[in-house]
């Protein structure tokens, strides 16, 4: 079949469900992971043609997405702070406004400063092994409670080719950690079961809710327990930074304020919502 054809009939099967740019996007994603075609192919060559045994998987992957799986799922795959990265059911799909959150942590770490950096949560641990491949003098650990989610971390920091320690714990429960660290980090849940009416069917139906959701009545519940692990395990001067829901930025800045950081900053994200909280300790 014709390369052409087919894209006329992912528009015509998906451009109900989603924007056409967005259906665009998609069909040159999905001719570049499987058939290896850059998306200036069809104006280099229109007469393109698919191979039969080609042609299945490129309509598999219009039935997914019919049925709302995100692209990433479908690819295996996403791409963060210029890496790529194995992603499945187990973990949440890398945000932009992630990037933003590592991003800061790079503009005020010294590239040549040894430092020992936790990410709390790291889920496919794209920031954990986002700041090991940009600071060459940092000790990395990532934490979760999710073996699944760690077994993706630990592909991914292989595939990356760096080196990230990685631990198994709820800290909910205050893992006993012995390491001290310069930078803790997270990105815990915090979408309170309120606002699952803003989000879109494919996240809910799709993203892990163990990395999303909290309670109404205790929306704060990660936050509390990581600022109270921080107090005891980050070094003379450490930093504590957090992605943040865009409805509680005063009320998580408390949290820190409570427990004597200082030069707390609260940002917004490229959306213009509160989105990233910094908090250092004096000891």
């Amino acid at each position: 079949m014709l390369l052409r054809e087919i894209k006329k009939i992912y528009h015509t099967e998906l451009d109900a469900i989603y924007p056409v740019e967005e259906v665009n996007s998609f069909f040159y994603m999905t001719i570049e992971h499987y058939l290896g075609l850059q998306r200036f192919i069809l104006a280099m060559q229109p007469d393109y043609v698919v191979a039969k045994e080609e042609e299945a998987s490129l309509f598999l992957t219009i039935n997914l997405l019919k049925k709302q799986v995100p692209i990433q799922y479908i690819l295996g795959t996403a791409h963060f702070m210029g890496l790529d990265f194995n992603v499945s059911s187990n973990v949440l799909i890398p945000r932009p406004e992630t990037e933003e959150l590592v991003s800061w942590i790079l503009s005020e770490t010294p590239l040549d400063r040894e430092v020992n950096i936790l990410d709390i949560g790291t889920g496919s641990g794209c920031i954990a092994i986002s700041l090991a491949k940009n600071l060459p003098n940092a000790k990395v650990f990532a934490l979760d409670v999710s073996k699944d989610a760690l077994l993706v971390a630990k592909k991914n920091a292989d595939n990356n080719g760096v080196l990230v320690t990685f631990l198994e714990h709820n800290i909910l429960q205050e893992p006993n950690l012995q390491q001290k660290f310069d930078i803790i980090v997270s990105n815990p849940p915090y979408v309170r079961e309120l606002e699952k009416k803003e989000m879109t069917a494919n996240v809910l139906k799709n993203e892990p809710s163990l990395a999303l959701f909290v309670s109404d009545k205790e929306p704060l519940t990660f936050y509390n327990a990581i600022t109270n692990f921080a107090v005891k395990h980050l070094n003379e001067n450490g930093k504590l930074y957090f992605e943040i829901n865009q409805y509680l930025g005063g009320e998580t800045q408390e949290v820190l304020e409570k427990q004597d950081f200082v030069t707390i900053e609260l940002r917004k994200d490229m959306f213009g919502n509160d989105r990233m909280l910094r908090g250092q300790l004096i000891k």
